[in-house]
């Protein structure tokens, strides 16, 4: 049967979350908030099939993303020639669903690693508690911050998101986003998924006030298999420390039973590697790019 590509649409979220909690590893990319709000940069569709939703980039180049659902139960030779009618080649395939192909297909596969969109995973315990010389600095800014600033900590809900937006347009002009193609996209994925706040399920965050205006914000998402996805993490860089602040406390105030922190990727850009690498990650999400 031929795949029929329509637009990602709210009312499916939970069809979708649910085939997404029977997936054997889920990568950032997949999460249903990370679409909807990247949807518009990539051009991103799915298709409905079989237990599986396909997802499809038009932009930059017409690629297909894994499927989503139950990777043990499908004809994996029947499903690939079938998404080989739609693109030629599959992008952020995590490696278990690889090795659940390369299984199927006897090693009879084309396929190539994309580093840059390598999944970052943290222990929750590790970043909140911050210990040892490898989070020296880390603690050290952090302290900065609590110990010169008079701030307050709020669990992120729907009354905040007009704060947030207006701090986010704050964060811009800071960093110029009209001048970087990158963050110009980031802007527009943001202020999409905050204006949509409260009809997304699994949504969660934290926010700094000083003086009653917002300094940093974190959106993140409770994934099925234990895991939290921080997608957007902003600070005012007139607070030193204000980024390390967020983090620490945010995950100091994170729902139980969520153990495993994803920060997602790198993108290939060196500060952001360098910067994910200084956290100390316990573990990669690996994922490749299929010739189809």
């Amino acid at each position: 049967m031929p795949l029929n590509f329509e637009p990602i649409r709210l009312e499916q979220q939970a069809d979708y979350r649910e085939r997404l909690a029977r997936c054997e590893r889920i990568a950032s990319d997949y999460s249903f908030i990370n679409l909807w709000g990247w949807g518009g940069h990539y051009g991103l569709q799915w298709a409905w099939q079989d237990g599986l939703v396909w997802i499809r980039q038009e932009k930059p180049r017409k690629a297909l993303w894994a499927p989503v659902g139950d990777w043990t139960a499908v004809d994996w030779p029947a499903a690939l020639k079938s998404a080989k009618s739609v693109a030629d080649r599959m992008i952020r395939v995590p490696e278990a669903l690889l090795h659940r192909i390369t299984q199927a297909l006897r090693g009879d596969i084309q396929f190539e690693d994309s580093r840059k969109h390598w999944d970052y995973l943290y222990s929750v315990q590790e970043l909140v508690d911050l210990k040892g010389n490898r989070f020296h600095k880390k603690k050290n800014l952090l302290n900065q911050f609590t110990r010169k600033t008079d701030h307050t900590y709020m669990e992120f809900g729907s009354s905040m998101v007009d704060l947030a937006l207006g701090m986010q347009e704050d964060w811009c002009t800071w960093r110029d986003c009209e001048g970087d193609d990158t963050l110009t996209a980031e802007n527009e994925a943001i202020t999409r998924v905050l204006n949509d706040w409260r009809k997304l399920e699994g949504i969660t965050g934290g926010a700094l006030q000083v003086d009653h205006m917002m300094v940093a914000y974190t959106i993140a998402e409770t994934m099925p298999d234990g895991t939290l996805i921080i997608h957007f993490e902003k600070a005012c860089p007139r607070h030193k420390g204000s980024y390390q602040a967020i983090n620490q406390i945010f995950l100091s105030q994170a729902p139980e039973g969520y153990t495993i922190v994803n920060r997602e990727q790198d993108l290939d850009d060196e500060g952001i590697r360098k910067a994910k690498l200084s956290y100390n990650p316990v573990n990669f999400i690996k994922k490749y790019q299929i010739v189809l």
